[in-house]
């Protein structure tokens, strides 16, 4: 399967000028092995010559090697430390440095869900807190549909099965058979466009300077092979502020240890530099 994921790479690239040698080669491999299922396909040639006339079957793969999948509140333990632990410390930092708010940045943010999320539990820990405090999550996807669905900030009850009742009657209004975020949830949130491998970029326009507390960059960094892995990584770290947090998916908390970054709490897939 190794050079007919070579062969195709080199016809993207020649027939329609996309660029596929970014990513992992295996997981290439599987979704090139899905597309010829699907396609009824056991000889290579077959499916180059779909690709080199068929406009639509490259447009479905290229979109099967996008990030588009998220649920809300997708790590429990994660998103648990966060509520608990990360947030409550960060909140009083700002209080006792008197800074004007908490900077999160969600990277790769694929329908918002992440972003909505986040935005639920400040939300809930600045309504318990005589104090308030402000924050601003600048919210990012390469993909322009993307930040179209987030903007729209409206679900189905599949994205939102670890979701609790009572957080679904606080945070959501149900309109038919779908659910929209309330407008609470959104005020404080900046959807954009933005590539993380953009060499001329270093962070969201909007976020001006950088400087987050938090930077979640989850369920993406697998996707890539390791040079790209490493922009990715540099780039976040950049972005971050001293002592700052950067979250990532389950599945990848060992290339963020292979990379040298220090889990704050075992398995919870949250680190430091």
């Amino acid at each position: 399967m190794k050079e007919k994921v070579k062969h195709i790479t080199k016809v993207l690239s020649q027939t329609h000028g996309i660029d596929v040698s970014i990513y992992d080669e295996t997981f290439l491999s599987n979704s090139i092995k899905k597309r010829y299922s699907e396609n009824q396909f056991e000889k290579e040639k077959e499916y180059v010559a779909l690709l080199q006339n068929d406009k639509m079957e490259t447009a479905i793969l290229i979109n099967s090697l996008q990030n588009n999948y998220s649920i809300f509140f997708r790590n429990s333990l994660t998103f648990s430390v966060l509520e608990k632990i990360i947030f409550p410390s960060i909140i009083q930092n700002i209080k006792t440095n008197k800074k004007k708010e908490i900077r999160i940045w969600s990277a790769a943010c694929a329908g918002g869900q992440e972003a909505y999320s986040i935005s639920i539990l400040l939300n809930e820990l600045n309504n318990d807190d005589k104090e308030k405090f402000n924050y601003r999550i600048f919210a990012t996807d390469k993909i322009d549909k993307n930040i179209a669905i987030s903007k729209s900030g409206k679900y189905e009850m599949c994205d939102l099965k670890n979701v609790s009742l009572n957080r679904l009657e606080n945070w959501f209004t149900k309109k038919s058979e779908s659910y929209f975020v309330k407008p609470t949830l959104k005020k404080n949130i900046e959807f954009s466009e933005f590539d993380l491998l953009d060499k001329k970029s270093q962070s969201p326009s909007a976020s001006i300077f950088g400087d987050f507390d938090v930077i979640i960059c989850a369920n993406l960094l697998f996707y890539y092979k390791e040079e790209y892995r490493k922009i990715i990584l540099d780039k976040l770290k950049k972005s971050l502020l001293n002592n700052g947090i950067i979250i990532t998916g389950e599945a990848e908390r060992e290339i963020l240890i292979q990379h040298h970054f220090k889990e704050v709490f075992p398995q919870s897939a949250i680190f430091r530099v």
